[in-house]
């Protein structure tokens, strides 16, 4: 088993759904908390067309919001992003706040065993964590994807 991630910003529909392929994905995981992306540039990452897009790739999709950081947690990005004059689509790194605060009240929680497992029941192989920004160290997967590779799990950031 082998995880990736991919971000969506400054990507066009062509260039991520080739990524992708490229890669051999077989299991798409959302880790978003709201599944849409305001605007017409990223609309094929909105939940619905993205579904139907992945099933036609023959890319299972599953959404674990399990994951997703809270909406409070994510004022805490808003603020430092604020603070610091950055845009999340601009952003290069997450808060210090932020990374604290979704390790300890996001991923303390979660059984990445039962994850695994459950990945491993599905038949899944290679297996792609999604959110929008751009730059893994922007976004809470790369917090998710340190813990799988710290757990012996290989990494390839898209």
């Amino acid at each position: 088993m082998k995880f990736y991630t991919i971000g969506v910003y400054n990507s066009t529909e062509e260039d991520f759904f080739g990524k992708l392929n490229e890669n051999q994905i077989d299991t798409f995981v959302d880790i978003r908390q709201r599944r849409g992306v305001r605007g017409a540039k990223y609309a094929f990452v909105n939940s619905q067309r993205l579904q139907a897009k992945l099933a036609e790739l023959d890319i299972n999709y599953a959404h674990v919001q399990q994951l997703a950081p809270t909406t409070e947690i994510r004022d805490l990005q808003k603020a430092a992003d604020l603070a610091s004059g950055d845009q999340k689509r601009t952003r290069t790194q997450l808060g210090k706040v932020f990374t604290i605060a979704y390790k300890d009240r996001v991923l303390s929680d979660f059984d990445f065993d039962e994850f695994v497992e459950a990945l491993d029941r599905a038949g899944a192989d290679r297996i792609v964590l999604f959110c929008v920004e751009e730059k893994p160290e922007a976004c809470h997967r790369s917090i998710v994807s340190d813990k799988l590779e710290k757990l012996g799990y290989p990494i390839s950031h898209l």
